[in-house]
């Protein structure tokens, strides 16, 4: 089944384009549900992360909250949803992102200009307090930009990130969902064996991935996971032997995973290898 994925735009209209496709796939439009498999998976309040993905959070918790984690498990709960095959659209959360390699995945922005967006927020929110609107409309972009920018070094709004973009100050939402489900039709856009299998492979590497993170043991390695056909290859410096072994003990236990080769290296032995002595 081929998939969406549009960034949150406040006031673009995306999210109704969303709930007009999605029915007619047959599945579920995905957006706030993510926070909760990834703020219980970062020990976190789920307002802890709205306001930090929102860019309201306060000083204590910007400084509790573990970026890299963040990006660990929201990155592993996209991939889980993307490959179950229940999803037909995915809302924000850098899915367009994440997920550009998958030839299946239809990568949209729905835009509007700004003064547009402030006014239909207004309508949408029943108010006649432009100046605060305009902030919110503000902070929610401003918010969406740094996350792509610290997680995948892109402006998010440029038009090479997408396949399509839509402007709907021009077009409505029924048209907008028309030209995108005929734009699914096109054989780019459908689902193969090939792309179902890079999607798989995608998606255990980054459960493997956010399980290394999970674990005591293995959270603060820094090496390249990469699977093909459930095989896990490793790659990288670790410090010692344990770690070596951790890490492959850890892919080895994640569910589909049915083989791994460790190619990691611990600096300990390197150094000994070589006749040399352990930096300090």
């Amino acid at each position: 089944m081929s998939m969406i994925a549009i960034p949150r735009e406040m006031g673009s209209l995306g999210k109704d384009v969303a709930a007009l496709i999605a029915p007619q796939l047959g599945k579920q439009v995905v957006h706030h549900e993510i926070v909760g498999q990834v703020a219980d998976k970062m020990r976190l309040r789920k307002s802890h992360v709205v306001r930090f993905l929102e860019g309201k959070a306060g000083l204590v918790e910007k400084m509790t909250t573990d970026k890299t984690s963040l990006s660990i498990f929201t990155a592993d709960e996209i991939f889980r949803l993307a490959a179950g095959g229940e999803v037909a659209v995915i809302r924000g959360w850098g899915a367009n992102h994440l997920l550009e390699s998958i030839p299946h995945v239809l990568r949209v922005r729905i835009c509007a200009p700004f003064e547009l967006r402030v006014k239909r927020m207004m309508e949408r929110l029943n108010t006649t307090d432009q100046a605060a609107v305009e902030k919110e409309v503000r902070l929610s972009d401003e918010a969406v930009g740094a996350i792509t920018r610290r997680h995948f070094d892109v402006n998010w709004t440029a038009a090479e990130h997408y396949d399509v973009v839509l402007n709907t100050d021009r077009t409505t939402v029924e048209d907008c969902a028309e030209q995108l489900m005929q734009l699914l039709k096109r054989p780019q856009f459908v689902e193969t064996a090939a792309s179902r299998q890079k999607l798989n492979d995608l998606a255990l590497g980054a459960h493997v991935r956010a399980a290394m993170r999970a674990d005591e043991r293995t959270r603060q390695l820094n090496i390249s996971i990469e699977v093909s056909s459930t095989q896990a290859t490793l790659s990288g410096i670790v410090d010692t032997e344990t770690a070596l072994k951790n890490a492959a003990s850890v892919a080895e236990s994640v569910a589909g995973i049915t083989g791994v080769t460790n190619n990691l290296k611990a600096m300990s032995s390197a150094y000994r290898r070589f006749g040399g002595d352990k930096p300090a």
